[in-house]
């Protein structure tokens, strides 16, 4: 297949606990449920002519296997490491195996809660970070992925 006329494809990665978003503290994360926020990158992705894919797991290793399965395969990655963000060497090692553009993501702002969170060992890898925008951060970060990778979304 010609690479040229293969549709480009975003892989959504979402970490621990945002499964349970919309019941988990909403007060912090909102009201919206997972499945939504999917479900609204699926249909800008298609409206800008990309494929979304996403997954979700409370997993380290689950995470790490479908970072490098992306490899050869992804145009660029949202990722919202959750709770990972502060923790994990082994997730981080996973993205620096992409050649594509990586957007950390985060509802919260990291930087205004708890001091463990301010740090991230996802930064330096990604090419950009949104982070204290609610889910808006998701579609912020579809949105420069497909300005990066050169897609042509119809619609701001």
């Amino acid at each position: 297949m010609n690479t040229e006329a293969r549709q480009k494809t975003i892989l959504v990665i979402h970490g621990p606990n945002l499964n349970r978003l919309g019941l988990r503290e909403p007060e912090v994360y909102g009201h919206t449920r997972l499945s939504e926020i999917d479900t609204q990158l699926e249909m800008l992705g298609r409206q800008w002519g990309l494929q979304v894919s996403t997954f979700q797991s409370n997993h380290e290793g689950a995470i790490i296997d479908q970072i490098q399965a992306a490899t050869g395969q992804a145009d660029g990655v949202i990722i919202n490491p959750a709770a990972y963000t502060h923790t994990s060497i082994a997730i981080r090692d996973a993205l620096l195996l992409l050649t594509v553009p990586i957007i950390e993501v985060h509802i919260s702002n990291i930087h205004r809660r708890e001091t463990f969170r301010h740090h991230s060992l996802i930064s330096d890898v990604a090419t950009g970070q949104i982070v204290g925008l609610g889910i808006n951060g998701y579609y912020l970060a579809l949105r420069a992925l497909a300005d990066i990778i050169g897609a042509s979304p119809s619609t701001v």
